[in-house]
């Protein structure tokens, strides 16, 4: 007999399709979003909707509010340098406690490999997903689970933000991820910590110029590419 198929997880759909949205621009900072307007627009029940968007909101990524409902978050200037000044601390901490395997390498590699392919067909939404998942390697390979759980969540929070430096420091992103991986190849920690903290305030200053809320210094990344050997 053959298996019936398992039906798609309609409040999984409803995240990613929102998710979506939110990371490409469709959805604005402070656009309201309504279940019934949702529901009508996915071709589904209000339910899933509903759990979707509360899974949103628990990512930091939708404020809900009541007599409100739910919008799009806002982010302040000093949102930005709050959450990037955390995600700068302990990613670099991360580095030094990576657990270095030639298996961890190689995934590093083929990860930026891929960002590149993401860079040249421009699309932005496998770019922040795979931008996200070699910060998250590196967080894994500390084998703090705590740790890691705590720069996932920070990860999600910080979506729409990369979702806004797409366009002022995406092609940066194979350079810099390149740095930090070479210097681990290397067994350099040093340098390591150092090629991601740069890494994290080139974006963040990005970031924050583009809000107009930035008097800090940029710190300048290279325009040239580094060769990434697996």
């Amino acid at each position: 007999m053959l298996k019936i198929a398992k039906p798609p997880n309609l409040t999984e759909l409803a995240y990613l399709s929102v998710r979506q949205s939110l990371v490409d621009g469709s959805l604005g900072e402070g656009e309201r979003l309504t279940e019934e307007s949702l529901a009508t627009q996915l071709g589904i029940s209000k339910s899933p909707i509903r759990e979707a968007l509360t899974r949103l909101e628990s990512e930091g990524l939708l404020c809900i509010e009541a007599r409100r409902g739910a919008y799009v978050r806002m982010f302040s200037g000093k949102d930005v340098s709050d959450l990037y000044e955390l995600r700068e601390l302990l990613e670099v901490h991360a580095v030094g406690l990576a657990v270095i395997t030639p298996v961890f390498l190689l995934e590093l590699a083929e990860s930026i490999e891929r960002t590149q392919i993401h860079l040249q067909a421009g699309d932005r939404m496998a770019h922040v997903e795979e931008d996200i998942r070699f910060h998250n390697l590196i967080s894994t390979a500390t084998g703090n689970e705590e740790l890691r759980r705590i720069l996932e969540n920070l990860n999600h929070k910080s979506l729409l933000c990369r979702s806004k430096t797409f366009g002022l420091s995406a092609t940066t992103a194979p350079v810099s991820h390149s740095r930090i991986y070479l210097a681990l190849k290397e067994g350099d920690r040093g340098l390591a910590q150092k090629a991601m903290r740069d890494h994290i305030q080139f974006v963040r200053d990005s970031l924050l110029r583009s809000l107009g809320g930035s008097e800090s210094k940029v710190v300048s990344e290279e325009d040239a590419g580094v060769v990434v050997s697996s």
